[in-house]
């Protein structure tokens, strides 16, 4: 199997953000930490900043992908163009968030994206991409 595993604006800076909030991780860590999880799985992280970018890997996901796994950072709250090319996607699709979203910010608790996905995660820190891995085997396994 192959997933793809997309990563928002800011998550470049895991590792240093506020630790209580989204882990110790960075993302080259959390990457290592499901390859070794799952080493029978292909990974292919994307980070990027931009939202464009991240529609671009979303439009080209299901032709070379059985899955995509998406945190999409502050975009899950603002971004209709996301979720829009979230929904044209065919393959199943987790999103995910380090952070307990519920007990944030109340412009945190929009997930805009969400909406597009199968399903997402929050809270669970780096945790998170582990459950979303066995959850689109579950949903694979299902079509």
């Amino acid at each position: 199997m192959k997933i793809l595993i997309l990563n928002g604006p800011n998550l470049n800076m895991l590792g240093k953000r506020d630790k209580n909030i989204y882990g110790n991780l960075s993302l080259t860590k959390i990457e290592k930490l499901l390859k070794k999880e799952f080493d029978d799985i292909s990974f292919i992280f994307f980070q990027s900043n931009i939202e464009g970018e991240l529609i671009s890997q979303i439009q080209k996901a299901d032709k070379k992908f059985e899955g995509l796994i998406i945190n999409p950072g502050g975009y899950a709250h603002t971004s209709i163009a996301i979720r829009d090319a979230l929904a044209e996607c065919k393959i199943p699709k987790i999103e995910v968030h380090l952070s307990h979203l519920a007990n944030r910010e109340s412009f945190r608790q929009n997930l805009i994206t969400a909406t597009a996905c199968d399903g997402y995660l929050s809270g669970f820190k780096e945790y998170s991409y582990l459950a979303a891995v066995y959850l689109l085997l579950k949903l694979k396994s299902k079509t």
